[in-house]
């Protein structure tokens, strides 16, 4: 249930705020200490505000037999302008490097917010920034 709550917070609020951990912990009768020890041990929850787009590119072990996880993460570095762990100043793409996207039979992979696009090129990727609205 607090994988749940957590979860849902950060779509309400974009991130687990201070706030947002305490409502759960509220919610769920815990203490907040214990909502943050679950929430920050999984990759999937933030403390900071993010892009409205999360760009997330595969750094495993397939991604990278496949020639894609320092190609594609390079590309979008250089494409958005941005390293991982940041936001473009619009705030519309924030950049990510993880270990796993699950994807290992048609890597390389990247996820933009729930979305997974597998065998990823370049040349997909300056589609996919145009169509959200970035530059390619």
């Amino acid at each position: 249930m607090l994988l749940t709550a957590l979860y849902v917070a950060q779509e309400q609020y974009g991130y687990l705020s201070t706030e947002a951990l305490q409502r759960v912990a509220d919610r769920l009768s815990m203490p907040v200490s214990e909502v943050y020890a679950a929430a920050s041990f999984y990759a999937m929850y933030r403390f900071h505000p993010v892009g409205r787009y999360v760009i997330q590119v595969c750094d495993g072990l397939s991604c990278h037999l496949a020639g894609g996880a320092e190609r594609l993460a390079s590309y979008l570095e250089a494409s958005l302008g941005i390293s991982p762990g940041e936001t473009t100043t619009d705030g519309l793409f924030t950049l990510e490097t993880v270990h796993c996207l699950a994807s290992c039979g048609s890597s390389p992979a990247i996820r933009i917010n729930d979305v997974l696009y597998e065998r990823v090129t370049t040349d997909q990727i300056d589609l996919i920034l145009a169509a959200l609205g970035g530059q390619a």
